[in-house]
């Protein structure tokens, strides 16, 4: 029986019982609470030809962009195989882009989700997917474009309008509009408090701006909203405060929300440990001893061993080894990666574009030849964007750089490269103690 979600949305199969589900998983999703794939299990328990929901469940693990989501991916589609006669042309088109995700034709995928918008920018699922896909492959004008291209059709107070303006300002910042995005953001905000995505979006803002103290206070003040215990993505935006505290000069700080809050035990989701390494690779840079830290990150990537699936999860993983020490394990995964990107996909492109390159810098580091490592990262530098992640995630390459500029003491390059820094974050203790530094080479 065909019937219309909240949005207006046409399903091929559901009735009361399972949209009111699907609601749940949806709104769980929307603001990163709880277990979205759980609720929706619920729905397909009762209603096993319900399309739109096994849809969903495939998506939420292509959220993830893991390799080993691709198994989940496509034991969903040979489930939706089953059900196609059935479904409307939308669905149809869902379930072109989880094949297209499983193949590895990211590109394509983010195509088709565009003409799913264009014939029904209410589909909040296809507008969310979509949003993480274009974060995900790096695309800063499409995560602004589309959603700017949707929102008309949303009107003020629907939750989808606020969720909207939250993805939207995200978007913005991540194209060097900070004042609009803090505008969006703070509209998204006073929609919903609880809106951790526009929250993170602001964070961002801060971040560019080099309003650290401004940005600390502002997370801890309102962690309320945004860091409740089924918060899933709360350790992210702990990681934003940590960098807050970090460029202040305050490492105790960030160390101990590391151990809180951003890597409190043995994580294994490449989402979760990203953030993890991103946040000791600064502290290694600034010669800082973390201790063990190291080695369990270091494990983690060795237990997940997805080299080559994903290039920006393949940077994370090789500073994992660098810092470890794990020579062997560093080696391996560059061999790895560097087979994976002859491949014909998505990801060996960026493999080939920015990630060895970034990788090959890693290994010199790692092997103290830091002339070598500026040499890899100087030409990539300012398309490092081609693989994904957000301007405040990629700064560990440009500070990586600086710091292999500083210690094979090239002068011109690291007196020019922390007056840069300096210039768009005057105010920030590390732009400072980075163009000290170069002075006295």
């Amino acid at each position: 029986m065909s019937v219309t979600d909240r949005r207006g949305v046409a399903f091929s199969v559901g009735d009361d019982g399972s949209l009111e589900i699907y609601e749940r998983a949806l709104s769980a999703f929307n603001f990163y609470r709880g277990d979205p794939v759980a609720i929706i299990d619920e729905a397909l328990e009762v209603a096993p030809n319900f399309v739109m929901g096994e849809i969903f469940r495939g998506y939420m693990f292509v959220s993830s962009w893991e390799e080993s989501a691709v198994v989940e991916v496509n034991t969903g589609l040979a489930r939706l195989d089953v059900l196609v006669d059935g479904a409307n042309e939308r669905e149809r088109a869902h379930m072109a882009v989880l094949r297209d995700w499983s193949a590895g034709d990211w590109q394509g995928m983010r195509t088709r989700l565009d003409r799913i918008l264009m014939e029904c920018p209410r589909d909040l699922l296809a507008l969310q997917i979509g949003h993480l896909a274009d974060f995900f492959m790096g695309d800063r004008d499409n995560l602004r474009g589309r959603i700017a291209r949707a929102l008309p059709a949303w009107l003020e107070g629907e939750v989808g309008h606020g969720l909207a303006l939250g993805m939207l300002a995200f978007g913005q910042e991540e194209c060097g509009d900070y004042r609009r995005s803090e505008e969006n953001a703070g509209r998204a905000l006073n929609a919903n408090a609880t809106d951790c995505w526009a929250r993170h979006a602001l964070a961002h803002v801060m971040e560019m701006e080099g309003r650290q103290a401004e940005g600390a206070q502002f997370m801890e003040e309102s962690a309320a909203h945004w860091a409740q215990e089924d918060n899933t993505f709360a350790f992210h935006n702990w990681w934003h405060t940590a960098l807050f505290h970090l460029d202040q000069g305050d490492v105790a700080k960030s160390l101990k929300l590391y151990d809180s809050s951003i890597h409190p035990g043995s994580e294994e989701a490449q989402v979760t440990l990203l953030d993890s390494v991103s946040l000791l690779w600064r502290l290694h840079l600034g010669g800082e001893d973390v201790g063990a830290r190291w080695q369990s990150v270091a494990d983690c990537y060795e237990a997940l061993g997805e080299a080559g699936f994903y290039a920006f999860n393949d940077m994370h993983a090789m500073m994992a080894y660098t810092a470890a020490g794990r020579r062997d394990a560093a080696e391996k995964h560059l061999a790895a990666v560097e087979k994976a990107a002859q491949k014909a996909d998505a990801n060996s492109e960026m493999e080939r574009c920015v990630g060895l390159p970034v990788l090959r810098a890693l290994a010199a580091f790692g092997r103290h030849d830091f002339a070598q490592c500026a040499e890899h990262l100087l030409p990539i530098r300012d398309r490092s964007h081609a693989f994904g992640g957000s301007h405040a995630q990629r700064d560990i390459i440009h500070r990586t750089l600086i710091e292999a500029a500083l210690r094979s003491s090239d002068k011109a390059l690291a007196e020019t490269l922390s007056e840069e820094r300096l210039m768009l974050k005057p105010k920030c203790s590390y732009s400072l103690s980075l163009k000290e530094r170069a002075n006295m080479i």
